[in-house]
């Protein structure tokens, strides 16, 4: 004998949600899936036809039949799924920005600038908090902090006798002198 796992009676407005999600292109594929699975049910499929026209697992079939009869158009989301743990914590990484947008100089240290490595070192020395560059690069991209490069050349030059040493610059283009074209 066949089990009914069935979809109870539809509103209206369950109905129509479920159509249009059903035609739409823009929403996921598992969330138009699971909407033709609780419409197939509602027009008295059965989870074994149901299964085998979508191409899915009876099983899952009545998971999303039993999640739609308890918790209506709601329970056809995805919940939050399990993954790797933070690493890092919320501190963690609120210190990581509070501490790449302080001075170096307001800290006691002997740069006017953070790099990254310093940075790095910095916070496994002083703060106990063991991250690499990467990580903390991704951090403050997250944040939309952007590092800036130096600049050295637009200030002031570092060796006076850089002009005396440099010699005399050449011009990079002779000067071309025009010839008056005779045509005849």
């Amino acid at each position: 004998m066949r089990s009914f796992a069935r979809v109870r009676t539809l509103t209206n407005d369950e109905y129509l949600a479920l159509k249009k999600m059903e035609r739409s292109r823009k929403l996921a594929a598992g969330k138009v899936k699971r909407a033709q699975v609780v419409l197939l049910s509602n027009q008295g499929y059965t989870r074994a036809e149901i299964s085998e026209q979508l191409d899915m697992c009876e099983h899952t079939v009545s998971r999303w039949i039993i999640r739609f009869n308890k918790l209506g158009i709601v329970g056809l989301e995805e919940g939050p799924r399990g993954g790797r743990p933070k690493v890092y914590s919320s501190e963690d990484v609120g210190v990581v920005i509070e501490t790449a947008l302080t001075s170096p100089q307001k800290l006691e240290l002997p740069f006017n600038v953070w790099t990254l490595d310093r940075l790095v070192n910095y916070l496994s020395e002083t703060r106990k908090i063991a991250m690499k560059r990467t990580r903390i690069s991704e951090i403050l991209w997250h944040e939309g902090l952007r590092w800036r490069h130096q600049e050295g050349w637009f200030g002031e030059r570092v060796d006076p006798d850089f002009a005396r040493k440099r010699g005399l610059s050449k011009r990079s283009i002779q000067n071309l002198q025009r010839t008056a074209s005779l045509s005849a």
